[in-house]
């Protein structure tokens, strides 16, 4: 079944054949949690994200018109799914910036320089927190993601000249807080 594509699976689930679903989470449950886990820095409420997910699209493949590729239909299920969770939850910092930088551990760095790169990584995490939800939205899916601004547009169905006006202003801001802290260091 490896071989099938997800269309072809899915024709299969609605036949009634359980096996093709399972693919489908063995294909995708890892890409799910780590949306999630973007949104969410909570490894808990991650895996509520991504079982709530599951049940959802085993509840309406049945129903999946094929519009938009089934990935991207997944995509936009996790963040919307992400983010009402966020909401319930009313998380307010839940971006942790140390968790999408893959900076290799440098055995000869002195402690201050580790500070100081965590101090960083810290002020950066807080600027991506204080953005409104669809410009963190948008940062997240295109820089940390880097999905097209087309992936995204349908992700969030919002049209891409809305989206880069979106990142541009969440880059913006991301730069004019760290300038402003750094300087009153």
């Amino acid at each position: 079944m490896n071989a099938l594509k997800d269309l072809e699976l899915i024709e299969l689930f609605r036949k009634g054949h359980e096996e093709a679903f399972h693919e489908l989470v063995v294909r995708y449950q890892v890409k799910v949690y780590w949306i999630a886990r973007r949104f969410i820095q909570d490894h808990d409420l991650s895996d509520d994200v991504v079982q709530e997910v599951l049940i959802k699209v085993y509840n309406t493949l049945n129903g999946f018109r094929g519009n938009s590729s089934f990935f991207t239909w997944l995509y936009r299920l996790t963040v919307n799914i992400s983010l009402n969770t966020l909401r319930k939850q009313r998380v307010k910092d839940y971006l942790r910036i140390d968790e999408f930088f893959d900076l290799p551990v440098d055995r000869s760095e002195q402690p201050d320089e580790i500070v100081e790169r965590n101090e960083q990584q810290d002020l950066i995490s807080h600027a991506i927190s204080t953005l409104p939800k669809k410009q963190k939205a948008v940062f997240i899916l295109r820089y940390y993601e880097e999905l097209s601004y087309e992936e995204i547009s349908h992700i969030l169905k919002t049209s891409i000249g809305g989206l880069k006006a979106n990142y541009f202003h969440a880059m913006r801001k991301i730069g004019e807080y760290v300038n402003r802290a750094h300087r009153t260091r």
